[in-house]
């Protein structure tokens, strides 16, 4: 009776979070988060009134200035998944909300003390941090559902697949997280930078999306090489 030699399928691997490149990974991820709620307090507007190519009439891009910055927090929270688990990504999303919670009451108590005598920008700062609060709220609860939406498809894609199915599993976890984060933040937050018609609401979230869906598209080959740099380093990978 012959038998048939069959080589065993490789295990889901991750690395352990004691690491320098998790702690390194961890506080970028932060300042992330905390840079992109206070640039959010500003509206941005490319394209005055309804404009035209040819025949086809569009509408001003609607966006915040956290859109700079804040398609980073969903690749490295990419990078955070793939190549130290959910646990390790769940950690560095309640880290970052604990740290957005801290600046929006930091900003709060600031805004409240007595100004010097000699403090001429009481009104500027309170034109720019009073939103500060609405923004945070509107982000961790987007960031929180869509980075949690983010690592649980990532890692459930890599169960199926293993090694293999990267770029696969990178695309379609950045598309389930973004939406989901960006239609909760855009909800919350659309009062806070002035949005006052469901009309420029849609226009908000749908160009968030594609924004920010297109940057992860456009640098997921710096995501591969980082991830794969990463692995190659990690000993407990």
């Amino acid at each position: 009776m012959s038998s048939q030699a069959t080589s065993p399928k490789p295990d889901v691997r991750f690395a352990s979070r004691g690491s320098s490149h998790f702690d390194v990974l961890l506080a970028l991820f932060v300042v992330v988060l905390v840079v992109s709620n206070v640039a959010a307090t500003k509206s941005i507007e490319f394209g005055s009134g309804s404009w035209s190519i040819g025949s086809l009439q569009l509408w001003p891009v609607v966006t915040d200035g956290g859109a700079f910055l804040f398609p980073l927090a969903y690749i490295v929270g990419d990078v955070i998944s793939e190549v130290y688990g959910f646990k390790a990504a769940r950690r560095a999303v309640l880290m970052g909300f604990a740290a957005a919670i801290l600046a929006a009451f930091t900003f709060w108590l600031v805004q409240i003390a007595p100004g010097a005598s000699f403090y001429e920008n009481q009104a500027a700062f309170e034109a720019v941090a009073g939103p500060v609060a609405q923004i945070v709220l509107a982000s961790v609860t987007g960031y929180v559902a869509g980075q949690l939406l983010n690592s649980w498809v990532l890692v459930r894609m890599k169960a199926r697949t293993k090694e293999k199915g990267l770029v696969g599993r990178l695309a379609a976890s950045t598309g389930v997280g973004e939406m989901a984060d960006t239609f909760l933040f855009c909800a919350i937050a659309a009062t806070a930078i002035g949005i006052d018609s469901m009309g420029v609401f849609w226009n908000y979230f749908v160009v968030g999306v594609i924004y920010k869906v297109a940057v992860e598209l456009l640098v997921m080959p710096l995501t591969v090489v980082v991830i794969g740099w990463l692995k190659r380093r990690e000993p407990t990978y």
